[in-house]
């Protein structure tokens, strides 16, 4: 029997939210990446996270404990996500705002055929073409970012694959467990392992990992990535409660245009020729797929049960 999801559309909506919060805490990042090392971002970004999350859910009353399977894979979880985010920061370091979130962006490609293979999601081939020609939208984007910046353009590559495995062992407890909760245990286990990192790192990654008291505007600048970051992810994974992830995969392209448009505004960077061509072809199929998703799921509620 297939498995049906509560609430497709709204699945495809919460994750719309988190294609604009996510890149605005990337945007945040970049400006603080030359102020702030990236181990102290990381660690500053699971600590407002834990600040924010740990005292509402025990407010709330909230279920967090966990054990056996659901735990292992809660940490696993956690460390492919302070791996996804510390090579993000590194990445913007580097590249302009639209440039990495564009390159990171085989991850739906590689989720949607993970969803496939491992999970066993229905995947067919008009979704599978959509999202082949959302991936030649990719590689137009691509291309400028490689001749210009070389090797720190394949950081966000490994992004894309680490967030993959992220999104899905996030789809493996995502029914079974409760968001907030989850999030707070999460930023829990990633304060220790971050601040070990900043701690032991010898002297010659100090720009890496190193530690620096930051000023007043700073400390803004790092509470609001914080709080971005964790809304981000929260709207992520309910979205992943509600419609399968092959289903979603597609979506996240819209987080290129967004990144686009915050990169122009903050830092004016605009993409080229080549790369604006590659966002209509990205932005394109990923519209397409929402169209063919949303007449799916009216075919299906038309179907005897």
């Amino acid at each position: 029997m297939t498995e049906r999801y509560d609430n497709p559309p709204l699945g495809i909506a919460l994750m719309l939210g988190f294609c604009i919060v996510a890149p605005l805490a990337d945007a945040l990042a970049k400006l603080l990446g030359p102020h702030v090392s990236i181990g102290q971002l990381v660690f500053l970004r699971f600590a407002v996270q834990a600040v924010v999350l740990v005292p509402l859910t025990l407010a709330t009353g909230r279920p967090w404990r966990m054990r056996g399977r659901v735990l292992a894979l809660t940490a696993i979880r956690t460390g492919l996500h302070v791996a996804g985010i510390a090579l993000m920061f590194t990445g913007l370091l580097f590249l302009p705002l639209a440039d990495a979130v564009a390159i990171a962006f085989v991850m739906p490609f590689i989720m949607l055929l993970l969803g496939h293979v491992v999970l066993g999601e229905e995947v067919g081939w008009r979704r599978l073409s959509a999202c082949a020609v959302g991936f030649a939208g990719t590689l137009l984007v691509l291309q400028p970012a490689f001749a210009e910046v070389g090797w720190p353009a394949l950081l966000p590559l490994g992004v894309a694959l680490v967030f993959a495995l992220f999104m899905l062992v996030t789809r493996q407890i995502a029914g079974i467990t409760d968001p907030v909760g989850m999030q707070a245990v999460s930023a829990l286990m990633a304060l220790p392992v971050c601040g070990a990192a900043i701690v032991l790192a010898p002297d010659n990654l100090d720009r890496a990992l190193g530690w620096a008291a930051p000023t007043g505007p700073t400390w803004i600048l790092l509470i609001a990535m914080g709080l971005l970051g964790t809304a981000g992810h929260l709207l992520m994974t309910w979205s992943l409660r509600y419609a399968p992830a092959s289903t979603l995969a597609p979506m996240q392209y819209l987080e290129i245009p967004v990144a686009t448009i915050f990169g122009y505004l903050i830092f004016a960077d605009l993409p080229g020729p080549l790369a604006s061509l590659g966002i209509g072809i990205i932005l394109a199929a990923g519209l397409w797929i929402v169209r063919r998703e949303r007449a799916m799921l009216r075919a299906r509620s038309k179907e005897p049960f």
